[in-house]
């Protein structure tokens, strides 16, 4: 049976890599935050409980889209739509199609973010590659009115940057729940992460401010990874509790 994504695609060197995995969440928990549909994560109450263990179930969930045969990804895929039309019955609402595209397009930028802070900015061929990955993740989540290219995508970005973003009074909410269930010393680093990571309009509205010895630890990540060092980092960023999970989704180190 062939691959959802196939096994040379950028999609899988990142997906695969638990820090890079840890940026594109950390990018994401900023701007969710920010979106202007985040009380559809109040009303389920899920991710403001445990935003933690929230990541790492979507970690699971999007590996098993990316790492496996096409008929198991669309297996998952189908479970994710019924898991959505099941909290839009129970609210008796839709969840806007633009809402959607915000949160496919936030995987789709911190993917590449995270690639490019660690390593080096994604080819045109990988960002293509990239684009083409999750805009096909996408119609079959009946996300719609999704650009053709990733040129296109772009600007559509930069639109949804700007309309879909306002500090509330859940972002305020969502953050202090960040810092309950990181402690205050980690919950420091990751607002040194967002603020190394996520677009301009996102650091504004946050009012964050990148920490130039911070950033300097960021560009000496090489040795960090030459020294094989990566479980000391993640015992700094993550709780202890969550260890293992961070292991378990390691799918570079199992290859």
């Amino acid at each position: 049976m062939s691959d959802f994504v196939e096994p040379r695609s950028i999609v899988r060197k990142i997906w695969g890599n638990p820090d890079l995995v840890l940026l594109i969440f950390a990018g994401s928990a900023a701007e969710f935050a920010l979106n202007r549909a985040v009380d559809w994560l109040f009303f389920t109450g899920k991710i403001p409980r445990d935003p933690i263990g929230r990541l790492f179930s979507t970690v699971s969930y999007a590996q098993e889209i990316v790492f496996v045969t096409e008929e198991t990804a669309l297996r998952t895929l189908g479970q994710i739509n019924a898991v959505h039309g099941a909290v839009e019955h129970q609210r008796g609402q839709t969840i806007p199609d633009w809402a959607y595209r915000d949160v496919l397009y936030m995987l789709i930028d911190y993917s590449e973010r995270s690639y490019g802070l660690l390593y080096k900015p994604l080819s045109p061929s990988q960002q293509d590659d990239l684009y083409e990955v999750f805009r096909r993740i996408g119609e079959e989540l009946h996300v719609t009115e999704l650009p053709a290219t990733y040129a296109d995508w772009q600007q559509d970005r930069r639109r949804h940057l700007v309309r879909d973003l306002a500090y509330s009074e859940h972002t305020s909410l969502l953050f202090q729940q960040y810092r309950r269930h990181l402690g205050p010393w980690r919950y420091h680093l990751l607002l040194q992460v967002q603020a190394l990571l996520v677009p301009d309009e996102v650091r504004r509205l946050l009012h964050l401010s990148p920490n130039n010895l911070f950033s300097g630890f960021v560009s000496a990540y090489g040795i960090v990874e030459l020294c094989n060092l990566q479980s000391v980092v993640h015992g700094l960023l993550i709780p202890p509790q969550y260890w293992d999970e961070v292991r378990r989704f390691d799918r570079m180190a199992a290859a």
